[in-house]
Order: structure tokens, then C-alpha cells, then sequence
């Protein structure tokens, strides 16, 4: 039922727990998967002294984030392409499904933002009503 999905992860508690989903549904369906960590964009510093530092540390968590992620579909047998992006989040996995003709995307509920906590979250609530395709949230 499931040929390609997209797995969107930021290293939350929310997230941990619909990596369990994605690797079993991507073993289930033998579906093609794709591990997408989106950061803030850091465009908005650019020119100071600070941006490069920034940007290196924000692509440096998000790699990291990746690895830990990887690490648990590799235990598992699961072949994986990542896409590592910088821009708004919930726009940057709509746009991964959407090019990699995703039919579902798995996010967790909410993010690492305590902020975003209080609510759904921002950015799985924006890929609920924006996304092309099924998306399954987990809490």
C-alpha cells in the first residue's frame, strides 16, 4: 500500500516514537524511505560574524539527529536516502514528499519547541492541511 515515505524527525520524545512506526511500516510495505531533519533557516544572519558559526552547529545537531535515526533503520535492515534541509520546516517536508512522490509522511506531534507544545504542533499541524498525501502523527 505504501511505495515511498517520508519520515520527518527533530530528535524529540515525539519523534522517537514515530521513528517505531516508520521503520516498521517501511518493513512492512517494503516502501522506499526517506529520513528528512529540517533547521531553522539562519538566512536572516547572513553577513554577520556569527552566521557561519550558526549554520555550522545547526548542520552539525541536524547530522546528528540523522545519525541517531539511521542507526535504528540500519539495525533493522532498512535502506534509507536523507535529505538534511534549511528552511521552514513544515514546507520542507510537504516539498521532500511531494518530489519523492511520497504516499505518507510520519511525524510526531510535537517538536522540541516548548512553544510549538502547546498546541498540536506548528509544524505537523501545517503538514496535515498542506500535504498531498496521508500523514500519520504520533503522540
Amino acid at each position: 500500500m505504501f511505495n515511498c515515505i517520508v519520515f520527518a524527525t527533530d530528535g524529540s520524545v515525539h519523534s522517537q516514537r514515530a521513528l517505531d512506526y516508520a521503520r516498521d511500516l517501511t518493513r512492512l510495505h517494503d516502501a522506499t524511505l526517506y529520513l528528512v531533519h529540517v533547521y531553522h533557516k539562519v538566512s536572516d544572519l547572513l553577513g554577520t560574524q556569527e552566521y557561519d558559526a550558526i549554520l555550522e552547529h545547526r548542520i552539525s545537531a541536524g547530522k546528528k539527529i540523522i545519525e541517531k535515526a539511521g542507526k535504528e533503520f540500519e539495525k533493522a535492515g532498512i535502506t534509507y536516502h536523507v535529505e538534511l534541509l534549511e528552511s521552514p520546516m513544515a514546507e520542507a517536508i510537504i516539498n521532500v514528499a511531494e518530489t519523492r512522490g511520497a504516499d505518507l509522511i510520519i511525524i510526531g506531534a510535537r517538536g522540541l519547541s516548548s512553544l510549538e507544545g502547546l498546541l498540536l504542533g506548528s509544524v505537523s499541524q501545517k503538514v496535515i492541511h498542506h500535504a498531498s498525501c496521508p500523514v500519520l502523527v504520533i503522540h
